[in-house]
């Protein structure tokens, strides 16, 4: 059974800094996008960053500079550093794989993901 747990996350001021988490388990094929997601009320859940089996990682235009994803093959880790944080940046993040190994990594939208974490709130105070 494919499980994300997230962790990390919390308040912090604007200009600062937060890092997520999410440990992966109930498989091993490391051939799948994987990403991050943050949703708002009201809104649809947005791709914020992901990297593919390759390494190689892409970003939404509104964090592009200030985040920074990565991924540990071995511990089967996915981690997202956030820095210079605006408010506009408060939201729930949630961690994705994509539901197919062939799911196109930097155009994932919510509807490819197969498997999402719990969510993990992000405040930003101005």
């Amino acid at each position: 059974q494919v499980q994300l747990m997230e962790s990390g996350g919390g308040s912090a001021q604007a200009g600062g800094s937060l890092r997520l988490s999410c440990a992966a388990s109930g498989y091993t094929n490391n051939m799948y996008c994987m990403g991050w997601f943050r949703q708002t009320p009201g809104k649809k859940r947005e791709r914020v960053a992901v990297v593919d089996s390759a390494g190689r990682t892409n970003y939404a235009a509104s964090v592009e500079g200030r985040f920074t994803i990565s991924k540990d093959n071995v511990k089967n880790t996915l981690d997202l550093q956030l820095s210079e944080l605006k408010p506009e940046d408060t939201a729930v993040y949630y961690c994705a794989r994509a539901r197919y190994t062939a799911t196109p990594c930097f155009t994932m939208s919510y509807v490819d993901v197969a498997y999402w974490g719990q969510g993990t709130q992000v405040t930003v105070s101005s």
